[in-house]
């Protein structure tokens, strides 16, 4: 045995002098440790090679064990480390990137529609998206993959188990919490770098004025035109964009609304609720999972698009998906010159 533990530190002894990399030095001690295994196996009891290495190969699978549950230990704590230090770290000031925000934004980086300075402009805006159910669940993480700064989300609801087949932010075990309580603690997993802003209550006209003054752009997931309707009057008056996106059953729509900039507003499109029956709720109709997903997707991705200027938004048009099918389809939208929300604003743009 100790002939072996001697060509072992031989071994790392050369690496040393050579400059080979730890790593590659504990890989060739690997090597001879299953070579000295394997002879052990393949040679009959007595051989002279099994006697001058230690008999049996029982003790060198117990230290070999040994070794590799250390290796194991040290590897996860090492992981750990990183992460606790990467959520630790504070954004750097004045908009500039840390080197892991760096390594995190990279192939938005080099993308050349968005680049360095679109990736800035992430970091530095705030964006509140409106539910955190199936459309809000995927727009939330990307926009948190994305690195947009600052994320709001509002929603007076609880996770429910009937939630989990299309509202992929929310977890079983989250299942009665709250939903932006459970989407907050969905987005920080997903990155430390955003700063994240939950509002447990139902969005109430006394009170949404002031809260969308703190945002950029709003993300509307509803799913009931009352509350369609206020976010839309809302929006318009402090001169939002409003990006809406609406589901039914295997079909899903999504427009980027903005009057302050020559755009139609939601009421010019849809001026009344239609009648109960013709515009069934996700548990009255039913919602294919996935279509929240997509819907929602590209949400975010028109968000992304306002925030760098890349691409063209789809201010005056309707993308509707029908997942059934496969098929998709735009609709061109004008403004409602006699709309009561937007159209006074229009004129003064």
């Amino acid at each position: 045995m100790a002939l072996v533990l001697i060509m072992a530190a031989a071994l790392w002894g050369i690496g040393v002098l050579m400059g080979t990399p730890q790593r590659l030095r504990w890989v060739m001690i690997g090597i001879l440790w299953l070579a000295v295994v394997g002879l052990h196996l393949a040679l009959p009891d007595g051989h002279a090679l099994r006697m001058a290495t230690g008999e049996s190969a029982s003790l060198w699978l117990l230290l070999g064990g040994a070794a590799s549950l250390v290796l194991a230990y040290r590897t996860g704590l090492r992981r750990l480390r990183k992460t606790a230090e990467a959520r630790a770290q504070p954004p750097e000031p004045g908009g500039t990137f840390s080197n892991a925000e760096l390594e995190r934004y990279a192939r938005h980086i080099i993308l050349r529609e968005i680049g360095g300075p679109g990736q800035k402009a992430l970091k530095e805006a705030r964006v509140l998206v409106i539910g955190a159910g199936g459309l809000g669940s995927p727009a939330l993480m990307y926009l948190a993959a994305a690195g947009v700064g600052t994320i709001g989300v509002i929603d007076d609801d609880f996770v429910d188990f009937s939630n989990l087949q299309r509202q992929i932010i929310h977890t079983d075990d989250r299942v009665y919490q709250p939903k932006v309580q459970s989407a907050v603690e969905a987005m920080s997993d997903l990155n430390p770098f955003v700063t994240l802003r939950p509002y447990k209550r139902r969005l109430e006209e006394d009170m949404a004025e002031e809260l969308f003054s703190d945002y950029d752009i709003i993300l509307d997931g509803t799913d009931n035109f009352e509350t369609r309707f206020l976010v839309n009057a809302t929006a318009v008056h402090l001169k939002k964009p409003l990006i809406s996106g609406a589901l039914s059953q295997w079909e899903g729509q999504i427009s980027v609304f903005d009057p302050a900039h020559g755009t139609p507003c939601y009421r010019c499109i849809f001026p009344q609720a239609p009648a109960a029956d013709l515009a069934p709720s996700c548990a009255e109709a039913g919602v294919v999972g996935p279509l929240p997903g997509v819907i929602g997707s590209m949400m975010a991705v028109e968000a992304v698009k306002l925030i760098s200027g890349a691409g063209a938004p789809l201010r005056n048009e309707m993308l509707i998906y029908d997942a059934l099918y496969g098929e998709s389809r735009k609709l061109k939208l004008k403004p409602n010159a006699t709309c009561p929300v937007c159209s006074g604003l229009r004129t003064q743009v």
